[in-house]
């Protein structure tokens, strides 16, 4: 195994044998989604990280792969920031096990520090994501939920590269026009690549006021299902705005296993349940 973050280009025979130890390793995973997003600040791995946990409350074994090289925050997000990857004697890079039944990978979890910035071009890039598919301990998972950047550049072209029979893709979008033209892209990124489109979260879809119980679309409401619906795609449900998520995502703690007994808690297991149903059935 090279050294994690190492600049050395490798050789052709290097990249057959990291390809052939993906394929082992992703062999043993029976579903691999990724979830993305066409731009920022949509909520994208709070998603992947509440997915994660609902499949993980279905009795599924499930491994969560942060693939945000420059904006790691799903350490954070699970409380793990204090915590660091290994490496083992034979060079097999252990995952973070949160439990028995949950492991987690991030780039956040070789930093020295929060502050530290990651300052890489794209082959750098590919060559961590490739490690993190081919050099971790993964086991045997039901789910590898992949959290990406938002865009469609390096990382998510990697992810649907290099990941032998990836079982779909997930867009994270928010209600207003600016966002569903983007999450449009990402539509047509994952149709483009041949890789099946599970479907589109919509997420921020509505505020419900604490004090007269209205609910008011801050970002506008429905937009999610209306690009889903143009697009020919599958829509998977709304998410509304809730300040417990904020409140449980700053401290670790992840929103469907704090809350679970909320609304909105109820309408992440629904999303969980729509996803667990395309995947499987599809088997």
């Amino acid at each position: 195994m090279q050294k994690i973050g190492s600049s050395t280009t490798p050789s052709s025979q290097q990249q057959d044998k990291m390809r052939e130890k993906i394929n082992r390793r992703m062999d043993k995973i029976k579903h691999k989604l990724i979830i993305i997003s066409g731009k920022g600040g949509v909520g994208k791995s709070m998603v992947a990280v509440n997915l994660a946990y609902g499949l993980l409350f279905q009795g599924k074994t499930v491994g969560i792969l942060d693939i945000d090289i420059h904006g790691p925050s799903l350490a954070k997000m699970v409380g793990i920031e204090d915590r660091k990857l290994k490496v083992s004697d034979n060079e097999v890079i252990e995952p973070i096990a949160i439990s028995p039944h949950l492991k987690v990978v991030t780039i956040a979890s070789l930093l020295k520090d929060t502050d530290t910035p990651i300052i890489w071009r794209g082959p750098l890039k590919m060559k961590l994501i490739s490690q993190f598919l081919g050099d971790v301990n993964w086991g045997e998972l039901d789910y590898l939920v992949i959290d990406s950047p938002p865009g469609t550049g390096d990382e998510p072209l990697s992810i649907v590269q290099l990941v032998p029979g990836l079982s779909g893709a997930i867009i994270v979008t928010t209600p207003q026009e600016i966002a569903l033209l983007d999450s449009r892209k990402s539509v047509n990124f994952v149709k483009s690549l041949k890789v099946s489109m599970i479907g589109i979260i919509e997420n921020m879809s509505g505020l419900v006021c604490p004090h007269c119980g209205k609910e008011i679309d801050l970002f506008k409401s429905g937009g999610g299902e209306r690009a889903a619906a143009d697009l020919k795609v599958a829509f998977l449900g709304r998410i509304p705005i809730e300040p417990a998520i904020v409140d449980s995502t700053d401290q670790g703690r992840p929103f469907i296993r704090a809350y679970g007994k909320t609304s909105t808690a109820r309408l992440m297991d629904e999303i969980v349940g729509k996803i667990m149903a395309r995947v499987e059935n599809e088997e």
